[in-house]
């Protein structure tokens, strides 16, 4: 029991760290400056800014992976495809956080070389064509992201590790994010109110797994 309710906390911090990570990402470090109107000079103004943002975003990829395999023991005792689905999704989330960086990282060198010759045309297609690859790899790497939390909150619900209503809430909240994400990649406007209530659930969960841990009598009576 102890055990369990240590993994419950342990998990807890590493997915607090993923969520404050990704907030940090996406609405300080990168956010206001790739999509910004001027974000050919702003790149490389921020330069260091950018980079550390790479470095937090890889972190925060290899922290989830580092939660799958921390619940992959759990998992595994209600149900072994899906706990492997969960660490296969968490890989393939981390490769579209790389892809996603490399498209950082070429608006960061193209920024430099712009500012640096702003007189070369050539750099001006340049920025529409890279502007426009960071727009795909990045909403295709939150549309990916999607499926390994989905995974995560129905792992919950199946095993009654956590209260039913926090699962529920999980799933439907990563189903709105993905319509979102979706949407977005068709061309509509983003909605923060789809995107509401996965931010948080996110925020709820990991301290209820600091401070409530996970239920172990589900585990004892799977294990008996």
């Amino acid at each position: 029991m102890n055990s369990n309710k240590k993994t419950g906390r342990i998990t807890g911090v590493l997915l607090l760290f993923v969520f404050i990570s990704g907030i940090i990402i996406f609405q300080f470090l990168q956010g206001p400056i790739l999509f910004s109107d001027n974000f050919l000079t702003s790149t490389s103004e921020n330069s260091n800014q950018i980079i550390s943002s790479v470095v937090l975003g890889i972190f925060s990829g290899i922290v989830s992976i580092v939660v799958a395999i921390v619940l992959l023991p759990i998992f595994k005792k209600h149900n072994m495809l899906l706990a492997y689905l969960y660490f296969a999704f968490c890989i393939l989330n981390f490769i579209a956080i790389m892809i996603d960086n490399v498209s950082v990282i070429s608006m960061l060198e193209l920024s430099k070389e712009y500012v640096g010759n702003e007189s070369n045309n050539s750099l001006n297609i340049l920025e529409t064509l890279i502007y426009k690859k960071h727009f795909w790899t990045h909403y295709f790497y939150l549309l990916i992201s999607c499926f390994p939390v989905f995974v995560l909150y129905y792992m919950f619900f199946l095993s009654k590790l956590l209260p039913r209503i926090i699962s529920i809430f999980g799933i439907i909240a990563v189903i709105l994010m993905f319509i979102e994400e979706l949407s977005s990649i068709f061309g509509h406007s983003i909605s923060m109110n789809m995107l509401l209530p996965i931010g948080i659930i996110q925020l709820i969960l990991p301290f209820w797994l600091i401070f409530k841990g996970m239920n172990s009598s589900t585990l004892k009576n799977k294990i008996i």
